[in-house]
C-alpha cells in the first residue's frame, strides 16, 4: 500500500503515475486466444470437446456440453431456501431498476414536412459469460441476464466452465430468464458464442466478465457480435472523514481487493490518524479473510491511501474514474456531484459498494482501468438498438432534394445526386 499526501511537493506527478500504472494482461495472452478462436472457428465442437480435455480437464460429448433442463431444475432446488429468497429479492430490484431505463419510441413531423422518429427494439439473442474459477457469481447471471430479459432478448444463451454447477448459479439463471446453458469456459467459449460450435448457436450480442483470455477473446471478436465491454480489475475508491468507524471503511476497502490479485482499492481522506486507523484495521482483517491471500497481494501491490483535503476529493476521483466511488460523509451529495468520471456513486455511511453488486437495483457491471471517462455500466440500453425512421411526400421532398443533389455533387456521387434528381424530373447531373 502506498501513501499519498496532497500538500507534498511532486503529489501531481507521482499520484499520475500511481493512476497509470498497468494492472491488464501480458500481451502473450492474445496470442493464445488468437489460436483459440481459429480452432473454434474452424473445428467447431471438435475444438471445444479437445479443450474441454486440455484445459479443464473434463471428458465432454456433444450431448454433454448443454445443461439439460432437468439438471438446472434440481440445482436450483438443491439452493438453500435463504439463497433462493435473497435471489428473487434481488432480480426483481434489478428488473425494476432497468424497466425504468426503457426509452419511448418517438415520430414527429418538422416543419419542412418531413416525418422523422425513431423505435427501439430488443436484440434477438445475447451470450452471458459467468465465471467458474474463484467462486460461484449467481449476481453476474442476474445483472447481465435480468437486464436483457428485461429488454425483450428472446434468447439469452449462458456459459460458464465446466465442473460442477453451483445451485446458486442455476438458481439465478431460472430466476433471470436464461434459455440454455453450456459447460464451455475461457476464449473457447467466447469463440462459440460468437461463431457457433456445432449445438451452440451464434448470438448478436456477448456479455459478462472473465479472465485475461475471456477479455482478450471479447477484443478479438468484436465487430462478429457486440460486446458490453472490456472489463479489468476491479476498483474502488473511498472518501472518507474521521467521524467513520476505520472497521466499516477497511471492509470497504477489502470488498473490492478479495476480488482479485490486481484490483485496486484507494482511501482518500483529510484525516492521517484516521488513515493510520483504517489501515490497522484492513492488517486486522485480512487475517480473517478466507480471500485473504489475494486481498493482501492487491492492497499490498495496487492499494492505496491519500491525505488529502476532502474539497480536492472530486477532482482526484475524476483522476482515477473509477469503477466505484464511495462518499461516506455527511451530505455526500456537495462532492459526489462535482465527479464527472466513476463507473457508479455511493452515498452516505450506510451505501457501501457491496449494497450494489447484489440487491440495491443498480447495474453491478461497470467500466474499469479508467474507462468511465467514457464509458458507462451495463443498462437496459446495451439490450436494445435503435432504428432510425424517415417519410417525405411530394412536397417534403421537394424542400429537401435540391440541398442533396448540391451535396451529393460537391462529394463527387453522381449517383446520389441522380436519385434525387429524378425525382423532381431534372436533367442527369454530371
Amino acid at each position: 500500500m502506498r501513501r499519498f499526501q496532497f500538500d507534498q511537493p511532486g503529489f501531481a506527478g507521482a499520484f499520475a503515475d500511481f493512476v497509470a500504472e498497468r494492472r491488464e494482461t501480458p500481451d502473450e495472452v492474445d496470442l493464445i486466444v488468437r489460436d483459440v478462436l481459429h480452432a473454434v472457428r474452424t473445428e467447431g465442437v471438435t475444438a471445444l470437446l479437445r479443450f474441454a480435455r486440455e484445459f479443464d480437464r473434463v471428458e465432454l460429448t456433444e450431448e454433454t456440453l448443454r445443461v439439460s433442463a432437468d439438471e438446472i431444475a434440481e440445482g436450483a432446488a438443491a439452493c438453500a431456501p435463504d439463497v433462493r429468497e435473497a435471489i428473487a429479492f434481488a432480480a426483481a430490484r434489478i428488473r425494476a431498476y432497468h424497466e425504468r431505463q426503457r426509452p419511448a419510441d418517438q415520430q414527429f413531423t418538422d416543419d419542412a414536412g418531413v416525418q422523422l422518429g425513431w423505435r427501439w427494439t430488443p436484440l434477438e439473442s445475447v451470450g452471458i459469460y459467468v465465471p467458474g474459477g474463484r467462486a460461484a457469481y449467481p449476481s453476474t447471471v442476474l445483472m447481465n441476464a435480468v437486464p436483457a430479459s428485461a429488454a425483450g432478448v428472446e434468447r439469452i444463451a449462458m456459459v460458464t466452465p465446466p465442473g460442477r454447477l453451483q445451485p446458486a448459479v442455476l438458481a439465478a439463471a431460472q430466476a433471470a430468464g436464461v434459455s440454455e446453458i453450456w459447460r464451455v469456459g475461457g476464449a473457447q467459449a467466447v469463440a462459440a458464442l460468437a461463431y457457433g460450435a456445432g449445438p451452440i448457436r451464434p448470438v448478436d450480442k456477448i456479455v459478462g466478465p472473465g479472465n485475461a483470455f475471456v477479455t482478450a477473446a471479447k477484443r478479438r471478436v468484436y465487430g462478429v457480435v457486440g460486446i458490453d465491454a472490456l472489463a479489468g480489475p476491479s476498483e474502488i475508491v473511498v472518501v472518507a472523514d474521521g467521524q467513520n468507524d476505520p472497521d466499516w471503511i477497511a471492509a470497504d476497502l477489502l470488498s473490492q481487493a478479495e476480488h482479485d490479485p490486481a484490483a485496486q482499492s484507494i482511501l482518500i481522506t483529510d484525516d492521517s490518524a484516521f488513515a493510520e486507523r483504517v489501515a490497522a484495521c484492513v492488517e486486522e482483517q485480512l487475517g480473517a479473510l478466507a480471500t485473504g491471500k489475494d486481498a493482501r497481494t492487491s492492497w499490498e501491490t495496487h492499494g492505496a491511501v491519500v491525505i488529502a483535503p476532502l474539497e480536492e476529493a472530486p477532482g482526484l476521483v475524476d483522476l482515477i474514474a473509477p469503477e466505484h466511488v464511495e462518499f461516506a460523509i455527511d451530505a455526500p451529495e456537495r462532492l459526489a456531484d462535482r465527479v464527472r468520471h466513476a463507473g457508479a456513486i455511493f452515498l452516505g455511511r450506510y451505501t457501501p459498494e457491496a449494497i450494489g453488486d447484489y440487491v440495491a437495483g443498480s447495474n453491478h457491471v461497470l467500466p474499469t482501468s479508467r474507462a468511465a471517462r467514457f464509458s458507462s455500466g451495463l443498462s437496459l440500453y446495451d439490450f436494445l438498438k435503435r432504428t432510425s425512421l424517415v417519410k417525405c411526400d411530394a412536397a417534403a421532398f421537394a424542400r429537401l432534394a435540391p440541398a442533396t443533389i448540391a451535396l451529393a455533387e460537391a462529394e463527387g456521387l453522381p449517383a446520389h445526386a441522380r436519385s434525387a434528381a429524378i425525382r423532381l424530373g431534372q436533367p442527369k447531373p454530371s
